[in-house]
């Protein structure tokens, strides 16, 4: 049979359902089915040079367990990845096994480009953390196993503090003024080579942000759930941070957006604070060289209870529903959730394992960095709610969007409010062609 080719444009924009119905169709290998002798599995992932170490030593040791089975990688940055994953699997050639993150969990898998991991019988789930699990779930199919789950804060590096002469925040009780003066006074003692902090403009900020002004992004349903005027106040605020000069100017800005981890303002210890999920401060802490704080993110009222925090699967497991070896990368993606061998060279820093078991099993072993970063989720556990709806299908490309509103703000091509109802507008339109 053959499989039509769909073009990267419209499996990224959902113009039209993406032509991947493998598992109706009944194209491409049955579950279970697989060689008995060698195999080879692609396995596709983002991440800086720290955790492609530490990834590459799992390989290692899947591989001298599993001796059937060898693994090509295909490692990759944030900034690139999710284009290149696209482009493969509209070309019917997406990796065996993909690390996938919740925004794309429908995109994907509600186009039928993920294997229904439920389906195979050597995932063992009995053990992972129901809501956890629930999280990789989209119309009845499990796409995904989470790697562990995290929160967004703001990492603060108190190199740059100390060398700015500025003490760091009250986290419970700071409120967003409060950032952005702590910030200023960093920047105006960095004589323009430092920065207080930097913008914060993708989806976890503008979804914590709507959160804090009870509202979201998304409703349970998939539609969109927050007012213009709310969307707008947000690109107010990243307006008030480059007018401060608390955060860098637009071009830097936009300059280090596209730097890795290493080169990046923060990684060269030349920024105070910027946003990271909890799972990459020991990168952060290797990369720096610095003592990395996290802080909770500020609030409107300062009171960390109302600062819309939230608990988020760092990110997930998955396999391609076009596998020629869905056995095998079954058995990849169980040993890399369920395995102690595996726990103890991932430790947290694709989340704390939703697997208890593991979570048990490699505490006496922790860094200081993984130490801090579980005792951190569990403090803010109070105040956490619930999480935010799972983003609908044609949602997948919306972080972009936000992005690319924010520099047109920060260059002052676009009011606030314009952006707001432009962005919106824009967003709406991607998710109706989803639906078509």
């Amino acid at each position: 049979m053959t499989i039509p080719v769909v073009s990267r444009r419209r499996f990224q924009l959902g113009a039209a359902a993406l032509a991947l119905s493998i598992l109706a169709t009944g194209c491409g290998a049955p579950a279970g089915s697989g060689d008995n002798g060698q195999v080879t599995l692609r396995f596709a992932w983002w991440g800086n040079e720290y955790l492609n170490a530490q990834t590459d030593k799992v390989i290692a040791a899947f591989e001298a367990s599993h001796p059937n089975i060898k693994i090509k990688t295909e490692p990759g940055e944030w900034s690139s990845y999710w284009d290149k994953l696209a482009t493969k699997t509209a070309a019917n050639d997406a990796p065996d096994v993909i690390q996938m993150d919740q925004k794309y969990i429908a995109e994907y898998g509600g186009r039928g480009a993920l294997m229904d991991l439920s389906k195979q019988s050597g995932i063992d789930t009995a053990k992972l953390d129901k809501e956890a699990l629930a999280s990789g779930q989209y119309d009845g199919a499990q796409y995904g196993l989470s790697t562990g789950q995290n929160a967004y804060v703001i990492m603060a590096n108190t190199k740059v503090f100390e060398a700015a002469g500025v003490p760091l925040p009250n986290d419970k009780t700071w409120t967003w003024k409060d950032f952005v003066d702590t910030a200023a006074k960093i920047s105006g003692a960095g004589d323009g080579k430092n920065y207080g902090a930097a913008y914060g403009s993708n989806e976890a900020d503008l979804i914590i942000w709507l959160r804090q002004h009870g509202e979201n992004l998304y409703s349970q349903d998939g539609k969109l759930d927050f007012d213009t005027a709310t969307a707008a106040s947000f690109w107010e605020r990243l307006k008030e941070q480059r007018d401060s000069k608390a955060s860098p100017p637009a071009n830097v800005a936009t300059e280090d957006s596209g730097a890795s981890l290493e080169q990046s303002l923060f990684g060269t210890n030349r920024v105070g604070m910027a946003w990271w999920w909890t799972n990459q401060l020991g990168s952060l802490e290797s990369t720096t060289g610095s003592s990395i704080k996290m802080l909770r993110a500020p609030s409107t009222e300062g009171a960390s209870a109302s600062n819309g925090m939230y608990y988020k699967p760092t990110m997930f497991w998955s396999a391609s529903s076009r596998s020629k070896h869905p056995a095998q990368a079954a058995e990849f993606i169980n040993y890399l959730t369920n395995s102690p061998e595996a726990g103890r060279i991932l430790m947290t820093d694709r989340g704390v394992p939703t697997n208890s078991e593991i979570v048990a099993d490699i505490t006496p072993d922790l860094k200081p960095a993984d130490t801090t970063v579980v005792g951190f989720l569990k403090d803010i556990a109070p105040d956490i709610k619930d999480a935010p709806p799972v983003p609908p299908v044609g949602a997948g490309s919306v972080q972009n969007v936000i992005k690319r509103y924010t520099d047109e703000v920060l260059y002052d091509r676009l009011t606030p409010q314009a952006a707001a109802e432009a962005f919106k507008k824009e967003v709406q339109g991607m998710l109706d062609s989803a639906r078509k």
